[in-house]
């Protein structure tokens, strides 16, 4: 039995490194995508792209070991069901739970893997991740010359070339304006050629121009005239010299992002989930001080309750106040001033309601994102284990191995996950229902199918056999128009 038990976990092995390369290949290019124009004509050195692809994998495999899971699972059992392999070991008498036990013990440790990895590597990965992108984000693109086209990529400069050389080493009839003393374009430089160096730290920039002369307008001496002097030097050879900013990468530093939700575990998620609930009652509690009341007796109640100590008669007194009665008792004259002070109020009482309602929800809505976080590191783990239920009884009944079928089924079921996952999600995040059961949805609809169909394939039942569905209905219906028939005949 060991040796069975060896080979199926080999034969599962293979599988689901391929496929877990695979789903990090297609999500990372679809992820690169979305980031492309961030990313392209920054000059970036290897090591800078190598670190950032290797923390967006880590970011990824959220998603990419879900999924392996699941087509590792139909192309090990489907390749075993296709080769009749399946077939001969129930026909030693061997039942598929214990065919799929060594699958199941080593998707045990995976999950226990999986959560570990996301719970200390990826919040981790989350802050090197964003911190890098901030960085990349403010770093300036590299300086293109292109010809016929004025650049403003240097400061303080706007540059033209009319012809380039294939390398872009030499450049030809070039046009300089001087912007530095911020006048307009009252300098300008014409070089018949010229070269253009950046310096390896990208600090620098020094640009040797060739036979050419520099054109400046001089204030005028009497500002009573329109006329203008101006100035022509020649040169043969001139070299000018500027500073570049923004074009090295300055990191920035990542304790700032260390307060995300994404960039926490899960100790730390509790710590913060406490520390907002007190700040969101103690915010709420704010709201009900500022209100305005009618009486002050009112006011000092919900100062006492705010310091615990709300177990006075005066309590008591506003409990059992017979407001009618006070009403009664009251002159006209009084009895309107009451009313014009009530209404007011709560006139004053809806704006301040309205104001505040916002930032509660906003510190909810912070609130949630860190519970979901701390709920989805346990329910990413536990959807690695649901996807062997359901992708070994799956290969077993399709019986088709390969990246054809198990392909197209895992993909299919993945997208239905994801979107009942997000769904959940957003609907506990926008506090719809409540925080597990938005983000266990996904999981409570997909474990019982994942026990359905172990079963079903344990007992050989038909599961995609559509004659046997319509026998099934077809029985249902017969037995209604009997069942009616026989009512219509009393």
């Amino acid at each position: 039995m060991k040796r069975l038990h060896w080979y199926i976990i080999k034969s599962f092995i293979g599988p689901f490194f391929v496929t877990l390369i695979i789903s990090l290949f297609v999500l990372l290019m679809q992820f690169l995508w979305v980031y492309l124009d961030e990313l392209v004509g920054k000059g970036l050195d290897f090591s800078i792209i190598l670190e950032f692809i290797t923390y967006t994998m880590a970011m990824l495999m959220t998603n990419a070991m879900p999924l392996a899971m699941l087509l590792a699972s139909i192309m090990t059992f489907g390749d075993l069901g296709e080769n009749n392999e399946l077939l001969a070991m129930k026909a030693a008498g061997i039942s598929l739970y214990r065919i799929m036990k060594p699958v199941i013990v080593l998707g045990i440790f995976l999950s226990i893997g999986s959560f570990y990895f996301y719970n200390q590597v990826i919040p981790v990965s989350y802050k090197k991740l964003i911190a890098l992108m901030s960085s990349i984000r403010q770093l300036r693109p590299e300086i293109i010359v292109k010809e016929g086209i004025f650049s403003n990529d240097i400061d303080n400069y706007s540059i033209k070339v009319g012809k380039k050389t294939a390398d872009g080493n030499m450049l030809y009839d070039i046009m300089i304006y001087d912007h530095t003393e911020d006048k307009g374009n009252v300098t300008v430089t014409i070089a018949d050629s010229g070269t253009m160096k950046i310096t390896t730290d990208k600090k620098y920039m020094i640009l040797n121009l060739y036979s050419g002369q520099t054109y400046s307008e001089m204030p005028p001496r009497d500002r009573q005239k329109s006329t203008f002097p101006s100035r022509t030097d020649k040169f043969q050879k001139q070299s000018m010299f500027t500073i570049l900013r923004g074009m090295e990468l300055e990191r920035k530093d990542e304790s700032i992002f260390r307060n995300s939700n994404r960039a926490l575990n899960n100790s730390q998620i509790v710590y913060f989930v406490d520390s907002l609930g007190k700040e969101l009652e103690r915010q709420r509690t704010d709201i009900a001080l500022n209100l305005n009341y009618l009486s002050p007796l009112t006011t000092n109640v919900f100062k006492l309750a705010r310091n615990d100590t709300a177990t006075t008669q005066e309590i008591k007194l506003l409990q059992y106040a017979d407001i009618d009665s006070i009403m009664v008792k009251s002159s006209s004259s009084a009895r309107t001033n009451i009313i014009s002070a009530a209404l007011n109020s709560a006139r004053n009482n809806a704006r301040s309601i309205q104001q505040s309602e916002d930032m509660v929800v906003a510190s909810v809505r912070n609130l949630n994102r860190f519970g979901l976080e701390w709920h989805k590191k346990y329910t990413f783990a536990i959807a690695c284990l649901i996807f062997i239920f359901i992708g070994a009884p799956l290969g077993a009944i399709i019986r088709k191995g390969g990246l054809g079928m198990p392909l197209v089924i895992s993909v299919i079921l993945f997208i239905f996950y994801w979107i009942m996952s997000t769904t959940g999600e957003k609907f506990a995040r926008e506090s719809v229902g409540t925080l597990w059961q938005g983000v266990w949805f996904s999981t409570l609809v997909f474990l019982p199918a994942g026990i359905f169909l172990t079963y079903k394939a344990a007992n050989d039942s038909v599961v995609f056999n559509v004659n046997a569905y319509s026998e099934f209905f077809l029985r249902i219906f017969n037995f209604l128009k009997k069942k009616n028939k026989a009512q219509v005949d009393k």
